[in-house]
């Protein structure tokens, strides 16, 4: 009888889970949430740095010119800067999107402490690189003092001008939707309802 099945776990499941991948306690558990943590924050900078560098180049190279045209009509390049949230709504609002990004910061935060899903650190990680992003711009963007203006750049035709944390931030929040919806929590369990 192998070590696994005297432990009671099918061989080849590793030390610290049950047959379904659950932990079993120890500290394997623990070092599994460590690298959730890590893959969720890894993302999460990633998301964050390149929205920062992307903003950056089109403020140095496309802010006060003409649009560049990437697909004709249909894509272009053309630098505004939104105090709002999308579709510039809310222009009059922007210290309220500030506080918003900052408690949604502040949630991740929260459930980062009990994560152990990979699926999940990854749409938590888009998420906050994304709102870290916009947050950025509206704390140290002019006019500064939480309601500075976004730089958006990316332009489709007949559709809001965005960036590339609104594109981390829609992609983290359709994820966490398929995620919610196959039942799989942050804690890594499974419910069927």
């Amino acid at each position: 009888m192998t070590e696994a099945e005297q432990a009671g776990r099918p061989t080849g499941t590793p030390e610290g889970t049950d047959a379904t991948g659950g932990t079993t306690g120890g500290d394997s558990g623990a070092a599994r949430g460590g690298r959730r943590l890590v893959a969720l924050f890894s993302v999460a900078a990633f998301a964050y740095l390149l929205d920062l560098s992307s903003k950056m180049l089109v403020v140095a190279k496309l802010e006060h010119h003409d649009p560049i045209e990437v697909f004709g009509t249909w894509l272009q390049l053309d630098v505004i800067r939104n105090r709002g949230a999308a579709f510039s709504l809310g222009e009059t609002m922007t210290i309220v999107f500030t506080i918003i990004a900052s408690a949604v910061i502040l949630v991740i935060a929260r459930i980062a402490r009990k994560l152990y899903s990979l699926p999940w650190a990854i749409a938590l990680g888009l998420l906050l690189g994304g709102a870290l992003g916009n947050l950025t711009d509206r704390l140290f963007r002019s006019p500064g003092g939480f309601e500075g203006g976004v730089v958006d750049f990316i332009a489709p035709a007949h559709f809001a001008v965005f960036n590339l944390a609104d594109s981390a931030i829609v992609c983290g929040g359709f994820l966490i939707v398929i995620l919610s919806f196959r039942g799989l929590d942050p804690d890594g369990t499974v419910h069927q309802d």
